[in-house]
C-alpha cells in the first residue's frame, strides 16, 4: 500500500465522527439486497458524513479491463440516483486505473505533481483512491477527491479501507447468493428437461403410429393363419413393451439389457417393413456384456435413423451395429447406407415422425444434466466422391 504521510493524532471528536459512520454504514447494509444499491449508499450516504465534496464508486467490468463508475457524490451526481457523463477507466489508466491493476491503496497530496491523474469533470487537487478486494481480486474502487491540497489524511485514507472492506464482505454475500440461486435454477431447469426427455423418449419408443403397426401386424399374422408369425411378433412385441415399463424411470440400463432391446425393437422394425431392414448386431466374446450405460438413448438413435433415412429409401438397407467395451466406456459404431438426395426430396413428413426424440438433443440434455461426457462422431462413407452412407460412433460411458 502507497502511503505518503506519516500517521499523526486525531481530535476525539474526529475519531467519534468516524465511529459514527462506520456503524451507520453497517447498519445501513443489513436491509440492502442489490449491489448497485450498496453503491449509492456508500456514496451518497457514507461519504457525506465525511465531509467529502466528491466521490464517484467505480466496479470492474465483466471482462475485467475497465472501471465502470456506478455511483457518486458531489457534481457527478447532480440528482437522484444518476451519474452525470459516466466516465469509464481502463486499468492502468490514471490513478484510478492504477490502483484497480495493483490493488495497492493511493493517497495523493497534490495530483499536479503526478502524472498519471486525469481529469473528469474538474482538476482537483487532492485524491485518496481505495480498491475494493473480494478473493485477492480487485472487483472496485472508491476514488474521493477534493480541490484543496493536502485535504485527505491517513486517517481518511484507513477510514475509507475499512468501509472498502465492508462493502467487499457485503457484495460478496450478495454475490455468493446471486451464483447459488442461479445454480439453483439452472438445476431446476436441467430436472424439468430431463423429466421431459424421459416422457419424450417414452413417446418416441411407444409413439401410437408404431403401435398400431405393430398390433396391425399381429392382427394380419392372426387373420391370414400364419399362427407362427403372429406368436411371435406378439411375444416380441410384449418383451419390448414390458422393458420400456420397467426401465422408463431408470437413468442406466445394463448393455445386455439394451442389446436385447435393440434385438427385440428392430425385429418388429424389420415385420413392419416387410424384410426391407436387416440388421446385425456384433460383440466381442470375451467382453462382459454385464456393464451400466445410459438408457434408451441407442434405440432413440436406431428410431431416428429408420424413420428419417432409411425410411425414404425405398430399398433394401442393412444396419451394423458393434460394441467394444473398455474399462470406462463402451464405444458403439453403427454403419448404413444412404442416399443424401434422397433425403432432401423426401416430402411426406408425418406429424409422428416430427415427434420422435432427436438423439442429438438427447446427449445434450444427458451430457448437461448429468454430466456424462457422452461423445458423437459422424463420417461420411464415400464410393467415387458421391456419400452413399454414415459411420456414427458414440462413446457411453459406463456407470458404476
Amino acid at each position: 500500500m502507497k502511503i505518503t504521510q506519516n500517521s499523526q493524532l486525531y481530535p476525539e471528536t474526529d475519531v467519534n465522527k468516524f465511529s459514527d459512520v462506520l456503524m451507520y454504514f453497517s447498519e445501513s447494509l443489513l436491509d440492502i439486497n442489490d449491489e448497485e444499491a450498496i453503491l449509492w449508499d456508500l456514496a451518497k450516504n457514507c461519504i457525506s458524513k465525511l465531509g467529502f465534496v466528491d466521490c464517484v464508486v467505480y466496479l470492474l467490468n465483466e471482462t475485467g479491463d475497465t472501471m465502470l463508475q456506478k455511483a457518486a457524490y458531489g457534481p457527478k451526481n447532480p440528482k437522484d440516483l444518476e451519474i452525470h457523463a459516466p466516465v469509464d477507466r481502463p486499468l492502468g489508466t490514471g490513478i484510478v486505473g492504477h490502483v484497480a491493476q495493483t490493488g495497492n491503496a493511493e493517497l495523493i497530496h497534490d495530483t499536479s505533481k503526478d502524472k498519471r491523474y486525469r481529469m473528469d469533470d474538474e482538476f482537483r487537487l487532492s485524491e485518496v483512491c481505495v480498491p475494493i478486494i473480494i478473493d485477492g481480486q480487485v472487483i472496485g474502487i472508491i476514488d474521493c477527491e477534493h480541490p484543496e491540497k493536502n485535504f485527505f489524511t491517513e486517517h481518511h485514507l484507513h477510514m475509507l479501507l475499512t468501509m472498502s472492506s465492508i462493502t467487499a464482505i457485503k457484495l460478496k454475500g450478495l454475490r455468493t447468493q446471486k451464483k447459488y440461486q442461479e445454480e439453483q435454477k439452472k438445476s431446476l431447469e436441467i430436472q424439468k428437461q430431463l423429466i421431459d426427455l424421459k416422457l419424450k423418449v417414452l413417446h418416441s419408443q411407444l409413439n401410437p403410429h408404431f403401435v398400431f403397426n405393430a398390433l396391425n401386424s399381429i392382427q394380419y399374422f392372426i387373420t391370414s393363419n400364419q399362427k407362427k408369425d403372429a406368436l411371435e411378433f406378439l411375444s416380441v412385441f410384449s418383451k419390448l413393451i414390458r422393458f420400456y415399463l420397467k426401465n422408463i424411470e431408470s437413468e442406466t440400463v445394463s448393455l445386455l439389457d439394451e442389446i436385447n432391446l435393440l434385438k427385440w425393437y428392430l425385429k418388429l422394425q424389420k415385420l413392419r417393413y416387410s424384410d426391407k431392414i436387416n440388421f446385425e448386431i456384433k460383440t466381442n466374446k470375451e467382453d462382459n456384456l454385464d456393464v451400466n450405460i445410459p438408457s434408451f438413448l441407442i434405440q432413440t438413435l436406431m428410431e431416428n435413423l429408420i424413420e428419417h433415412s432409411i425410411f425414404n429409401e425405398h430399398k433394401n438397407q442393412k444396419i451394423e451395429i458393434n460394441f467394444n467395451i473398455s474399462s470406462k466406456s463402451v464405444v458403439v459404431l453403427i454403419n448404413y447406407n444412404h442416399d443424401p438426395l434422397k433425403l432432401t426430396e423426401a416430402k411426406y413428413n408425418p406429424e409422428y415422425r416430427q415427434k420422435i426424440m432427436n438423439w442429438q438433443d438427447q446427449i445434450r440434455l444427458l451430457n448437461t444434466g448429468k454430466n456424462y461426457g457422452i461423445k458423437k462422431h459422424i463420417t461420411f462413407k464415400k464410393n467415387k466422391n458421391k456419400i452413399v452412407g454414415n459411420t456414427i460412433k458414440i462413446t457411453l460411458p459406463i456407470i458404476n
